[in-house]
């Protein structure tokens, strides 16, 4: 008589769940942050040999200390929840839209040609119009390229995006080189400084208000634009499955491009910003690499242009407060990274929980969930 073959289940299995109940995912998210608190507490205590209340003061007075370091704080958050909101749409469609920091600088150097050659032609209000117009523009036609080529050919838009952005570095490199003051100084410095043409203005002695403003009026007609209005729909619907799309009536090319031109709009609307409302000038790294941050603050809110406030609030609030760990108790800048590590660490990771049910086999060969 033969041996039967006994076929074993894996140690551990994985299956999709079920939709989870929206309540239970967000407390299962919250818990996770406090645990990534204790973990961080630990390392301080351990590492650093220090009160982990007090680093965690610390790194409240850093972004909220004093009233400068909060409007610091604000402004850094509005262009970290502009630029994520920017790519949010190319991301909710899948079209894997890595340019934004590309797209945010090409809006940057559109911004600063109209300021440096036009400054001392036209008045500053109508200055500040042509600006904002040409940097839209830039930032969508240097989305709307991969778009194209990924509507008409279907080239690889990850790769494609990811290389744009490099070409854009290389372009105002050379514009740096061409407008540097003094020659040699490899810098452009604050452009109009004494004339402060094409600059937005202040609000009382505040320069970031308009700023701030700007973005809140941009979050909620993003928040509106996605989930109540048709190109919104559409944009789910591409998302989902692109055949259905298609047999639904909905033109797919269409809406890759004109979805993709949007996102690099708002990623060039980032882009005056910067030059017009808080630097004044341009450099290859003005955008501080929140191109890259944005993507990381649009899927860990999972598209919720509502959720990207706080975990805007959450990366930049770290980030603020690294600093002050620095200077306050004399560590490295890296260490207050390596605290946002963590938590972004367990927030990721917590997805995975949510979106999957781990099962492993007992030794009985029984599944415990």
């Amino acid at each position: 008589m033969e041996d039967k073959k006994i076929k074993k289940e894996p140690l551990i299995k994985l299956s999709k769940r079920e939709d989870i109940e929206r309540k239970r995912a967000w407390t299962i998210r919250a818990i996770s942050i406090v645990l990534a608190l204790i973990v961080d507490g630990i390392i301080i205590m351990v590492v650093a040999k220090m009160n982990p209340i007090d680093v965690y003061g610390t790194i409240w007075m850093g972004a909220f200390g004093t009233s400068r370091k909060f409007w610091i704080t604000l402004k850094e958050l509005s262009l970290l929840l502009l630029i994520s909101i920017a790519l949010t749409p190319a991301f909710k469609m899948k079209f894997w839209n890595l340019g934004g920091e590309g797209q945010v600088l090409m809006g940057a150097w559109a911004s600063a040609f109209c300021m440096i050659y036009l400054g001392d032609k036209v008045p500053s209000g109508i200055l500040i119009a042509i600006m904002l117009i040409a940097a839209i523009v830039s930032g969508g036609i240097w989305a709307m390229i991969p778009a194209i080529f990924k509507a008409k050919w279907g080239t690889n838009e990850t790769l494609f995006t990811l290389m744009m952005n490099y070409v854009a570095i290389q372009l105002i490199a050379f514009f740096i080189i061409k407008w540097e003051v003094p020659k040699g100084s490899g810098h452009v410095g604050i452009i109009n400084q004494s004339t402060m043409s094409g600059w937005l203005p202040y609000i009382g002695t505040n320069s970031y208000i308009l700023v701030i403003g700007f973005v809140l009026i941009a979050t909620i007609g993003m928040h509106v634009y996605l989930n109540y209005s048709k190109h919104g729909y559409e944009i789910s619907v591409v998302g989902e499955s692109q055949r259905t799309a298609s047999y639904v009536g909905i033109s797919v090319d269409k809406v890759i491009i004109r979805t993709l031109i949007l996102s690099g709009g708002v990623c060039g609307f980032a882009g005056w910003l910067m030059v017009s409302g808080t630097d004044h000038t341009i450099t290859t790294t003005l955008s501080g690499g929140m191109g890259f941050t944005g993507i990381m603050v649009s899927w860990l809110a999972q598209f919720n242009v509502i959720v990207m406030i706080f975990c805007s609030l959450l990366i930049v609030f770290m980030g603020q407060g690294a600093g002050e760990i620095a200077t306050a108790f004399g560590l490295n800048e890296a260490f207050g990274d390596i605290l946002t590590g963590i938590i972004i660490f367990f927030i990721i990771g917590v997805e995975f929980f949510i979106n999957y049910n781990v099962r492993i086999r007992k030794a009985s060969g029984k599944e415990n969930a």
